[in-house]
């Protein structure tokens, strides 16, 4: 297959109405939301078609879609015992997390999270009434297993229940949890009493040579829960769908989950995940391939244009995480072009200068000042034009 990034032209993608393309006026280069810049896969086009020919566009019922994460589960991560009887269709990944979460925590409970990690983890564990708890990476952007254990014992000290809400591959920075890492994690949660649930929407962006792990998939992660979805890898965020999976011994669990949850999937959005998951792998191929060679031209655009920033080079994921903080910009808003309220720092000093969106690092927690996250999901000609952009806009000031 050709290049997916290479597909959509620059004027094809400024003709798209969604929020990375129409926050920012059009001479900014938009490089910070999670969407990709591609067509759709093709199979996954032709069952949306087909479900809008015949007007299939009623309530979302059955198990195909856990049906066809099971299968590729199974091929792609050796995963071959994923029981379709503990799985539950639920609205996104992050609805499905705070559903999750109010299944084996209460209202002021606590959850932890590695920051710097995906805000949103911030906002809707918060705005649900539980307590977030950071336990914060090491500097090689990883969990540090000690600070996570001490975490795990404050928060079970202070009473009440504790979850820990994991990232598996890390958003922001790209890590990809080894099976060693995730059966420590799994052996802390055991002898604290913490109930896991592992985000693992970009389990399917991990290139051949960072092998994924399902967290569920570890011994002694029986008692825990996973989220995945088919709307990173195949980018159908705008067709809301998401499987949630029990371990064995926390189906009964699962199945305390209001019935009305699964009411809030979009049946179009289970349709075109499950075709995804069943039929999209030669065009996820090509996209990994794809990402494998941005992954590194965007190191050597930052080695060549932006000296004193350092790229933490993702193991998989398709967003990049760059430590600014030699460059000295404070963290504060400021009047520009920003559009996005939590933009601070480096962020908005290149979006002002250099007309380049990014991800504040701020808003990822502790450990994120001074960083930025970029989405390389994108045409070789855009990334360079935009890191370049970053490079003379810094040369004009220095």
């Amino acid at each position: 297959m050709t290049n997916p990034f290479e597909e959509p032209t620059l004027e094809q993608l400024r003709r798209r109405t969604s929020m990375k393309w129409r926050a920012y006026p059009a001479d900014v280069l938009p490089l910070w939301v999670a969407e990709m810049d591609v067509n759709l896969a093709p199979t996954v086009a032709a069952a949306i078609h087909g479900a809008v020919d015949r007007g299939d566009t009623g309530y979302p019922h059955g198990t195909a879609y856990a049906e066809a994460v099971a299968e590729f589960a199974s091929q792609r991560w050796q995963w071959h015992d994923l029981d379709i009887g503990r799985t539950a269709i639920v609205p996104d990944v992050m609805l499905g997390v705070v559903e999750l979460l109010r299944l084996v925590t209460d209202r002021g409970d606590a959850v932890i999270v590695n920051s710097p990690v995906y805000a949103p983890f911030y906002a809707f564990v918060s705005h649900d009434g539980r307590r977030v708890i950071e336990a914060t990476l090491g500097i090689d952007g990883r969990i540090d297993l000690d600070t996570l254990e001490q975490a795990f014992a404050r928060a079970a000290g202070s009473g009440g229940k504790v979850a820990y809400l994991l990232c598996n591959p890390h958003n922001p920075t790209g890590a990809v949890h080894t099976v060693d890492e995730l059966r420590e994690v799994a052996e802390l949660a055991r002898r604290f009493g913490v109930r896991v649930v592992s985000d693992e929407i970009h389990a399917p962006l991990v290139p051949p040579g960072a092998r994924f792990t399902p967290y569920l998939s570890v011994p002694g992660a029986e008692n825990a829960f996973a989220v995945l979805s088919a709307s990173k890898a195949w980018n159908l965020c705008g067709i809301k769908a998401a499987v949630a999976i029990a371990g064995a011994e926390a189906a009964a669990d699962l199945r305390r989950m209001p019935e009305e949850v699964s009411h809030g999937p979009s049946h179009l959005g289970v349709i075109s995940h499950a075709e995804a998951f069943r039929s999209g792998g030669i065009w996820l191929d090509a996209v990994l391939r794809g990402l494998d060679a941005n992954r590194n031209l965007v190191g050597a655009l930052v080695d060549q244009h932006l000296p004193g920033v350092k790229y933490l080079w993702p193991q998989g994921t398709y967003l990049a995480w760059l430590d600014c903080r030699q460059l000295g910009f404070a963290e504060h808003a400021a009047d520009g072009l920003a559009v996005v309220s939590d933009l601070s720092g480096p962020a908005r000093w290149f979006l002002d200068h250099a007309h380049v969106a990014l991800s504040s690092g701020h808003v990822f927690g502790t450990g994120g000042d001074g960083h930025v996250r970029i989405n390389f999901a994108t045409s070789q000609a855009i990334l360079t034009e935009a890191v370049s952009r970053m490079g003379r806009a810094l040369s004009g000031v220095q």
